[in-house]
C-alpha cells in the first residue's frame, strides 16, 4: 500500500509551509503557507502549485500565522473544493488574518504602482486580494481539541495544543493501511514552555512518523524573563535619547505578548509612562478574538484577562485604525512606542515607520521575533548600512535590538526533548527551519538514537506500513 508525503514549502527555510499526504484513496494537504521573499519570486511562488488543488480531499491547518494559512486563498482561486479543517480559534483568527493579508497587498501595490507609474515600469497586481481573503473563511470547519474525526475513507484526524499561539494544533493523522494504521504527526510550529498566555505543547503518544519544526533548530533561548528586562533597558535608553521604539511585529500573539510586558512593566513603574501606539487594526480584532476564546489560555491568564482593566487593555495604550492617525506619528517628536506589522517587515504600516525613522540615531528598532533570510527584517537583524524600503534607499542610523527570548518556538532542547517524550518513532522529518538550523537539529535528534530526515524541497517519501 502506497502512503506518500511530499514536501511542498517551507522545507529547508521558513516561510511558505506545504505538505502533501497522499494514499491510494486520500490527498490531504497540511498547511498552505505564504513564501516570503523578493516580490517576483514572491508572486511566482505563491501562485503556482505542483499539484491539483481540485483533487485534495482535505486541507489541515495548524495554525493562523501567515506562512502557514497565508496562501490559502491562492489554493481557492486554482480551484480547491474540499474543506479546511482547524481549531475554531485558528478559523476566527484566520477570518482577520487572510483578509489583511489581503488588504495589505492591495496597499503595498497601490504604493508600489504609484513609483513604477512614474518610472515607466510595469505595474504589479496583488496575489490576492481583501475580499478573496475574507471569502477563502467560508471553507474552513472547525473541531475541538482531542477530538477524533473521520477526515476521508482511510483517514482518521484528530487536533492537539501545540502551545504555539491562540488555537495552534500538533495535527494527528491515523491511516489505514493493509499490513498496519500508520500514525503521523505534524507539529509545525511547536510551542515552548511556560510562556504567557498559552498552555504547554501537548505530548502525542503512538506516532509511527513526525514532521516537527527546526526554526531554532540550533539556538537556546534566554529565558522569557528576560526578554522583560532588555525591553526595559532598551525603551529606557531611547527614552533618554527623546527617540522612538519602532517594534515591527506580528499581530498575532507577539504583539499582545509585547502588551502585556509594557503593562507590567508601567504598572511597576520601571518604564516612563510614555505613549505606546498599537499601529493596526488587525491587532484590535485579534485582542477581541482573544477575549471570545479565552478558554484556550492557561489558568493564570484567564484570570486577569476577567480584570479590569486588562493586561492588553491598559491607560497608556492606543489602537490605531484609521491611516490619518498613523500617519500623524511620524510628525509626533515625542518619545513614544510604536508596534505595528507586519513582522519581518516586508508589507503594511510597520515600512512607513521604518522609513521615517530608520536614519535617526535616537531611534530605536527593536527586533522582537524571527526575521527570514531575504526579508527587509533580516537585513536590519544583520545591521546592514543600507537598506531599501519601497525601493528607496534609506542609511540604517537607529540602534538596531534583537530579543530572542520573545519566541514562540521551541529551541533545539525543547524540540529534542519533546522528540524523546514521544518515542517510540520510527522517523523525524525536519521542516521549517534554515538549512544551518535543521542540519543541527537532524544531528541532535540522530545523536540520541532517533531517526531524522531532512527532506528537499518537492521531494516524495514513502512511508511504510509495516
Amino acid at each position: 500500500m502506497s502512503i506518500k508525503l511530499k514536501f511542498l514549502g517551507g522545507v529547508r527555510t521558513v516561510t511558505g509551509s506545504s505538505h502533501l499526504l497522499t494514499t491510494p484513496y486520500s490527498q490531504v494537504l497540511l498547511d498552505c503557507g505564504i513564501f516570503y521573499g523578493h516580490r517576483d519570486e514572491f508572486y511566482q511562488v505563491n501562485s503556482t502549485f505542483s499539484f491539483n488543488p481540485r483533487k485534495l480531499n482535505a486541507v489541515l491547518l495548524s495554525h493562523a500565522h501567515i506562512d502557514h494559512c497565508g496562501n490559502i486563498p491562492s489554493l481557492i482561486k486554482n480551484g480547491l473544493r474540499c474543506k479546511i479543517y482547524t481549531t475554531i480559534a485558528t478559523k476566527d483568527l484566520c477570518k482577520l488574518m487572510l483578509a489583511d493579508s489581503g488588504k495589505i497587498q492591495e496597499e503595498d501595490i497601490y504604493y508600489i504602482n504609484k513609483i513604477n507609474r512614474r518610472l515607466g515600469m510595469p505595474l504589479r497586481k496583488p496575489l490576492y486580494t481583501e475580499k478573496e481573503g475574507r471569502r477563502a473563511s467560508r471553507r474552513f470547519r472547525s473541531l475541538p481539541y482531542r477530538k477524533r474525526f473521520k477526515l476521508t475513507k482511510d483517514i482518521t484526524c484528530a487536533f492537539y495544543d501545540a502551545g504555539h499561539i491562540l488555537g495552534s494544533a500538533i495535527i494527528v493523522l491515523d491511516i489505514k493501511s493493509v499490513k498496519s494504521n500508520i500514525r503521523v504527526g505534524y507539529a509545525v510550529d511547536l510551542g515552548r514552555k511556560n510562556l504567557p498566555f498559552l498552555n504547554d505543547p501537548t505530548v502525542v503518544e503512538g506516532m509511527d512518523y513526525l514532521i516537527l519544526e527546526s526554526t531554532y533548530g540550533a539556538r537556546r533561548h534566554e529565558p522569557i524573563s528576560l526578554a522583560k528586562i532588555k525591553l526595559k533597558e532598551a525603551i529606557n535608553r531611547t527614552y533618554n535619547r527623546k527617540g522612538k521604539v519602532i517594534i515591527p511585529s506580528f499581530a498575532l500573539e507577539r504583539t499582545q505578548e509585547v502588551v502585556y510586558f509594557l503593562n507590567e512593566l508601567i504598572r511597576d513603574k520601571e518604564i516612563p509612562e510614555l505613549p505606546i501606539y498599537v499601529d493596526s487594526p488587525l491587532a484590535t480584532d485579534i485582542t477581541d478574538v482573544f477575549r471570545t476564546h479565552s478558554s484556550f489560555f492557561d489558568e493564570e491568564t484567564r484570570i486577569e484577562m476577567k480584570t479590569k482593566p486588562g493586561p492588553l487593555d491598559f491607560v497608556h495604550l492606543n489602537y490605531i485604525r484609521d491611516k490619518k492617525d498613523s500617519k500623524a506619528l511620524n510628525h509626533d517628536p515625542r518619545p513614544m512606542i510604536i508596534i505595528a506589522g507586519s513582522g519581518m517587515c516586508e508589507a503594511g504600516r510597520i515600512l512607513h515607520h521604518l522609513k521615517n525613522n530608520i536614519s535617526e540615531s535616537r531611534n530605536t528598532i527593536l527586533i522582537v521575533g524571527y526575521m527570514a533570510n531575504n526579508t527587509l527584517g533580516k537585513k536590519i537583524v544583520d545591521r546592514e548600512r543600507i537598506v531599501k524600503i519601497f525601493g528607496i534607499e534609506h542609511e540604517l542610523n537607529a540602534e538596531v535590538v534583537i530579543i530572542n527570548s520573545f519566541s514562540g518556538h521551541a529551541d533545539c532542547d525543547d524540540l529534542v526533548k519533546y522528540v524523546q517524550e514521544c518515542l517510540p518513532i520510527k522517523k523525524v522529518f525536519v521542516v521549517h527551519g534554515e538549512v544551518a538550523e535543521s542540519e543541527n537539529l537532524v544531528q541532535l535528534l540522530q545523536n540520541k538514537g532517533i531517526d531524522a530526515y531532512l527532506p528537499e524541497k518537492g521531494q516524495e517519501l514513502q512511508l511504510e506500513d509495516g
